[in-house]
This record gives structure tokens, sequence and C-alpha cells, in this order.
């Protein structure tokens, strides 16, 4: 039997990278999956998105693995939305016991903006999405999972720079590392409200995962014009980045039984980076 079998999992950002990564490693434990992407381009992101053909290829290998799955294109940012699709999806498959809010975007871009409306653009579109997306999941979910009365676990994806920085005067690091700063305080306060309700609520804190958002022309030539973001990005281990199966496991456990009494952590996936 597998760890989480009989259980419905939610991962938002489940169209590739890191949430396909979970799906996938839920599946393959015995989950059924509710997986929620955008699949469409943000307007201060210069990296390729995920289209709807990912998100499909996501439902697809759920499906191979004999698990059923729920795919539901919807910007996490809208949060009327998102509770529609989650409830919908609840009911198509019957209940809900783990969440992993996993969505997030970084705005990088080789030419720092000047002007203040971009800047501001940047800014709030990063925060929109990596935070108040978080806390639009985590309103969508929470009262499912109360009412169920079944307990259940929520893992939030922040970031090595949710508990250190990435300063390198750029408005895009300083909108991510706001944002994953401020996702452990939402887990903070998430875990403490649902704990007499038995549900438990974690986050995760990878250094820097082969994923799109990583792995792209706009990151790699930024990375030629600022050498300095690999003294802000480096790791003690030596590995350049994660590959996203490796944070799985880290959210396997959190969700699972063996972190049954593991709840308001902040777990670093992070190759030593945050000894660096």
């Amino acid at each position: 039997m597998g760890r989480v079998e009989g259980k419905v999992a939610l991962v938002t950002g489940a169209a590739r990278g890191q949430g396909r990564a979970h799906a996938l490693r839920l599946a393959d434990e015995g989950a059924d999956v509710i997986a929620i992407d955008l699949c469409a381009d943000v307007e201060t992101v210069h990296y390729p998105m995920p289209t709807r053909a990912d998100l499909d290829e996501t439902v697809a290998e759920v499906e191979k693995r004999d698990r059923r799955a729920v795919a539901k294109q919807v910007d996490v940012r809208d949060l009327g939305a998102l509770t529609s699709a989650v409830q919908d999806a609840v009911t198509d498959l019957g209940r809900l016991d783990i969440v992993v809010a996993n969505a997030g975007i970084l705005s990088i871009t080789l030419d720092e903006p000047t002007d203040p409306a971009e800047r501001r653009r940047v800014w709030e579109t990063t925060l929109a999405t990596n935070l108040t997306g978080v806390w639009n999941t985590v309103e969508a979910v929470a009262p499912i999972l109360v009412a169920a009365g079944n307990g259940g676990a929520v893992v939030l994806t922040s970031s090595t720079q949710g508990l250190k920085y990435a300063a390198n005067n750029d408005i895009a690091l300083t909108a991510y590392t706001a944002s994953k700063h401020g996702v452990v305080g939402l887990m903070r306060c998430t875990a403490a409200d649902l704990a007499p309700h038995g549900i438990r609520v974690n986050s995760v804190h990878p250094t820097g995962v082969n994923t799109p958002m990583v792995a792209n022309q706009v990151m790699g030539d930024y990375g030629v014009k600022h050498p300095r973001l690999g003294d802000l990005m480096g790791n003690l281990l030596p590995v350049p980045v994660v590959e996203p199966e490796d944070v799985s496991e880290a959210v396997l456990y959190l969700v699972s039984d063996s972190g049954r009494h593991v709840t308001g952590v902040t777990m670093p996936v992070d190759a030593g980076h945050l000894l660096t």
C-alpha cells in the first residue's frame, strides 16, 4: 500500500516543474490528484509559461499510474474562480486530504526596469501570485478540510529566499524574496489556526531547482550579466541546482504518516545553501 493510498491531493502549478513532480510522486504513492495551473502568460514573466498541453500531460501521467486526475485551468490570483474550481474537483473525486500550494513566478529581466509604474507592476504581480495566490489556495481548501473532519496536510512552497535573501538591486529578486518570506508567516499562522482540526501545515524551501523557472534563456543571460548571482544562489554541496523530485520527497514526508506529528516547520531542500 502506498504512503498516501486512497487520499486526494490538490497541487497548484501542476502543469510542469515542481508541481508536476509533486503530483506524480503522490500518485505513485496512491493519491488521486487535482491538478491546477494557469496555463497562460503572466504580464511580468519573461520565460515561457506552461500550456494546457502541459497540464494535460500531467493528468495523463497520473492516469498511467492508475490514479484519477482532474485538471482545472485557473489563476490562483482569482479567489472566486479558484474556490469554484476546487469545490467542483472535490465533488468529482469525493474528498480532499492533501494540498500543495506550489504555484509561483519570478519576474526576472535582463535590464532592470526604471519606470516606477513598471517596477510597481513587477512587485504587485509577484506578490499577487506567490503570496496572495497561496493565501487564496488556503482560503479555498481550509473549509473543505475542516468540514471533512479527517485532518489533512498542507504544504506551502516557499524558497531558501524565504529564509535568506537575494538582493541585487533588482526589483524582481526583492519582490520574490519578500513574497517567499510572506509565505513563512502565512504558514505559521495557518498551522496554528488549523491545528485544533488535526490539519498540519508546513513549508518547503528549495534552493534553485531544475525547472523552466530557473533553466531558461532569461536566467542564463542574467547570470552572465550579473555574475554575483552565483554567489547569491550558490550551494554548499557541489550541485548547482536540485531536481524537482528531490523536493517531492520532502513534500511526501510532510503529507504522509511519516510526518504525522510535524507542523509549523520550514523544511529546507537546499544542498546547504542556507549555510553559504
